[in-house]
């Protein structure tokens, strides 16, 4: 692909909840840019957005798709993100490459959905310009009107219709151009609209309509403003100049009306995305920070050091690594060399790619404003900064969102254990939103992600990439057990054989600890009662004894012995001898100390809505939990509470039930403490029945 000017690149990120038609969109803009020769649909699997196996299956977007096209001699790099809450931080580092947010809503009754609120708030905080484009006006219970209004009240923002649709429902045909005052209605799919008057039944409500947008376009300009309430005509070209004005400085969204999967409004969109969304130029300097911690900036400029931000990573195990990078400042060729600021490391550049879907094909250089891809670097990944070595400057995506789900992987095939955790490293560098872990209690691998669809998928694909099927379980809790008793016990072990026998004999005092201590062993022995030597094995026989617990196979933990007495034989004492004689005595004595389990206590932060806060609560008490406070946040409850980890294996689920998506949570090990006696006995009667015992 050629070579773009800045001003004549648009970096579009299509956002919105998943079922609000985004990628059908994306697929209509490209077949009215003649990109494509059919129209592409997810439903039957011929997207050319949605192009992994996954996503096909699923028919959901799963990772951000990049299609970059030419259109009226503007390059548009076309962002189509995933809308589903799981993998919404795709779409979250998507609008930190974008210029200007399309955000798609659907007109079916409902509202705005939760993901289209994430979203919004994303967008706020990045500052971009957005237009909406309210889509599926094709189908049963979708009301036009009802979906501005969920738009007015659920956003602080002017939102300003630029087309009123033509029909409804099923009788939905086309819309009304209010800045031309045209009627374009369509016959079929594609996407050019037959011109006419506005039908009688509507001039009413588009002169309303367009009086309305006029007078929000002429406050963008002094001197429009003026000349409009001296009542003077404003001409076409004006109102267009004051609709970009209006666009750049977030006055006001545009809102476009369509149903994508009949082609009708993506023209309208695209035109739009060319006359009136901000270019690279337009958005102005980038900001990140110096080597020395300083605030730097970087002009959208050719001639400015050249500066990148690597927003996502592909992995693939044939072709290597894919880093997609929206470039910020200067200019990049092909055959050279580049500066990793964030690893310290420079890496050869080769080809530079342009993406459309899983296409690649080489572009001539990666200039200001642009987004594209490399292959093959060596250390590079998502988040990382590309730039100059001479003149550093470093960007930063936005943090990934703490897991909120936890499973264990097991190879289903023995012997699979290095490719599953080879194959799980990988699809880490590719979804930052994954976390591996390893319980050394349990010895269990831990997965951790957004939720079960996440994760179900990620074992797809790790099945499809890398050959490694993998079976993911509930984790094991790492349940402790701890003593609540003191006690003074003998340990001893004696045993003949016929030739030199074993001989050891213990008397320990056995105590609890404060909680969190660990473990600690007590030498008194005085007078050789026992020889030095033999002392270190009667430590090791006890802390073995430890591991193994005493009311469910849980290790000990906060326990003080003390070894003050015992008895030696000059032939038949020996290190194993003591090990087993101290092993025995803890054992005894354990269970006389009033011996209790311990289970892992997770400091939880839920943030839900006011209305949902009562339910929230009350399902956090039902699960053992302690709210230790609730504080006001913005429109929503932060509440706090200790819950154990037990209760909150599967929250995710159930807070998104509950709060219908608006709920967050996080959560973190806080500390652990005794599980009620009912609790206890249950878990130990589990433990038994696995281990097969009566």
């Amino acid at each position: 692909m050629k070579k773009f000017e800045v001003g004549n690149i648009r970096n579009v990120a299509l956002v919105g909840n998943g079922g609000a038609g985004k990628t059908t969109l994306g697929e209509a803009l490209l077949f009215t840019a003649g990109v494509t020769t059919r129209l592409g649909k997810v439903d039957d699997g011929s997207s050319l957005l949605d192009f992994e196996p996954e996503e096909k299956s699923h028919n959901l977007s799963i990772s951000t798709s990049l299609a970059s096209f030419e259109h009226r001699k503007h390059k548009i790099n076309l962002l189509d993100t995933p809308g589903y809450d799981v993998f919404l931080y795709e779409a979250q580092t998507a609008l930190s490459a974008a210029d200007v947010a399309a955000v798609v809503v659907s007109a079916e009754v409902g509202g705005i959905k939760f993901e289209t609120e994430k979203l919004w708030g994303y967008a706020d905080g990045l500052d971009l310009p957005r237009v909406v484009f309210v889509n599926r006006l094709d189908k049963e219970n979708s009301r036009f009107e009802a979906a501005l209004g969920a738009l007015a009240e659920g956003f602080d923002a002017t939102f300003v219709p630029l087309h009123l649709p033509i029909g409804a429902e099923s009788g939905f045909r086309g819309y009304v151009d209010l800045l031309r005052m045209v009627a374009c209605t369509f016959g079929d799919t594609t996407g050019k609209p037959v011109e006419g008057p506005v039908p009688a039944e509507l001039a009413d409500a588009a002169r309303s309509a367009r009086d309305a947008l006029v007078e929000h376009l002429v406050e963008t300009d002094d001197a429009l403003m003026e000349k409009y309430f001296d009542g003077q005509e404003i001409g076409a070209a004006e109102l267009s100049r004051a609709l970009r004005l209006g666009v750049l400085g977030r006055q006001f969204v545009p809102v476009l009306v369509g149903s994508a999967a009949k082609n009708i409004g993506a023209g309208a969109l695209l035109e739009f995305l060319v006359d009136a969304a901000p270019s690279p130029a337009d958005r102005g300097e980038a900001r990140g920070t110096a080597p020395d911690g300083a605030e730097a900036t970087r002009a959208p400029a050719e001639d400015a050091p050249f500066s990148a931000l690597v927003f996502k990573t592909i992995s693939d195990p044939f072709t290597g690594r894919l880093n997609i990078f929206r470039v910020f400042s200067g200019s990049l060729s092909s055959d050279s060399s580049v500066w990793n600021v964030t690893r310290e490391e420079e890496e050869r550049v080769g080809q530079i790619l342009t993406l459309l879907g899983k296409e690649t094909k080489p572009a001539a250089a990666a200039t200001a404003g642009d987004i594209l891809a490399l292959a093959k670097l060596k250390v590079t990944g998502s988040g990382d900064t590309l730039a100059a070595k001479a003149q550093p400057i470093r960007y930063t995506l936005p943090s990934p969102p703490e897991p909120l789900m936890t499973l264990a992987a097991y190879p289903k095939a023995r012997g699979d254990e290095e490719k599953m955790g080879q194959g799980l490293r990988r699809m880490q560098d590719e979804d930052p939103t994954l976390r591996l872990g390893r319980e050394e209690q349990t010895h269990e691998l831990l997965v951790s992600g957004m939720g079960r669809l996440h994760l179900d998928i990620l074992c797809e694909r790790m099945k499809r990439k890398y050959a490694a099927d993998v079976e993911l379980k509930r984790m094991k809790v790492p349940y402790r057990e701890t003593l609540k008793g003191s006690t003074k016990v003998q340990g001893r072990y004696k045993k003949q054989t016929g030739g030199r026998g074993q001989f050891g004999d213990t008397w320990i005092e056995i105590r609890p600890l404060p909680r969190g201590e660990g473990f600690r062993f007590v030498d008194k022995i005085v007078g050789g009662a026992i020889p030095r030597q033999y002392i270190p094995a009667v430590e090791e026989g006890i802390f073995e004894a430890m591991q193994g617990g005493i009311l469910a196979g849980y290790p000990l933990v906060d326990v003080e012995v003390t070894l003050f007495d015992g008895k030696y034989h000059d032939v038949d004492s020996s290190e194993m001898a003591f090990k087993i004689a101290g092993s025995l005595g803890f054992k005894k004595g354990a269970v006389e100390c009033k011996p209790v389990l311990l289970e892992p206590i997770m400091e939880v932060v839920v943030r839900v809505p006011d209305a949902q806060m009562g339910d929230v609560i009350g399902d956090l008490n039902s699960r053992r939990g302690r709210v230790l406070g609730v504080d006001p946040r913005d429109g929503t409850q932060e509440i706090k509470a200790n819950v154990p980890l037990a209760e909150m294996l599967e929250y995710a689920p159930d807070l998104r039930s509950m709060t219908s998506g608006r709920g967050t949570y996080t959560m973190k090990f806080d500390h652990y403490d005794e599980v009620p006696p009912y609790a206890a006995e249950k878990i130990a009667a589990e433990v038994k029945a696995e281990r097969g015992e009566a």
